[in-house]
């Protein structure tokens, strides 16, 4: 059972979204908030296994709460979810740098959002493959950071080319079948990488790639 938690400021929001994953039965609404400083205080309390996070909340907005929860200890296994009615802006790497384990527009198909929960539950691909490819568009755009992350010379040239891969938004298959390894020792390559770069999860993942210069962030 993964269990969930709400967190917008709109009642007509949260009821469609208890609706649609209260009919699952793999999926639990254990508590709602209605801003970020009640989304922080619930996950202490409840200890969801998602955060269904929305950005823009009275006080406390969605990616501070999310900062929060991401940086309690307590809270390490809690992930969250970005959902927005906006494209993919500046909320999108202000969440996922905040510590947020995925990103998700409000209007998306009920099928995808049961998806991306369990997706961000299980911990093991927490950014689908066409979102991932998305941001990296929105992401190459931009200007190359000002100062690089540190932490390239941790990993080994295997490591690197796997953690180059998935910011070029391939799956664990896709890195397997481009480098002749077992999907299994793709996964654990990216695991080791996370844990060696302090990465919550694949989407940060994605996040140091570019920050770090491992992958040139190109002007349109």
């Amino acid at each position: 059972m993964i269990r969930v938690l709400l967190a917008d400021d709109q009642a007509l929001m949260r009821a469609g979204f208890r609706a649609l994953l209260d009919a699952e039965d793999h999926l639990e609404v254990v508590g709602e908030a209605t801003d970020g400083t009640s989304a922080v205080h619930l996950s202490r309390c409840l200890r969801p296994d998602v955060v269904l996070m929305d950005v823009q909340m009275p006080g406390l907005d969605g990616i501070e709460a999310t900062r929060r929860i991401a940086a309690d200890p307590d809270l390490a296994a809690v992930r969250v979810l970005i959902l927005t009615n906006y494209g993919l802006d500046s909320y999108v790497f202000a969440a996922l740098r905040a510590g947020a384990s995925g990103f998700l527009l409000k209007d998306a198909d009920p099928t995808d959002l049961l998806h991306a929960v369990t997706v961000v539950a299980r911990g093991d691909a927490l950014l689908a493959p066409t979102v991932t490819r998305t941001l990296i568009s929105e992401f190459v755009a931009g200007p190359p950071p000002a100062v690089p992350t540190a932490g390239r010379d941790v990993l080994t040239a295997r490591e690197q080319e796997v953690v180059e891969l998935v910011a070029r938004g391939l799956t664990n298959d896709e890195i397997a079948a481009r480098m002749v390894i077992s999907p299994l020792t793709a996964k654990t390559h990216v695991n080791r990488a996370m844990t060696k770069l302090h990465c919550r999860d694949r989407a940060q993942l994605v996040v140091w790639a570019y920050e770090s210069g491992l992958i040139t962030p190109r002007r349109r």
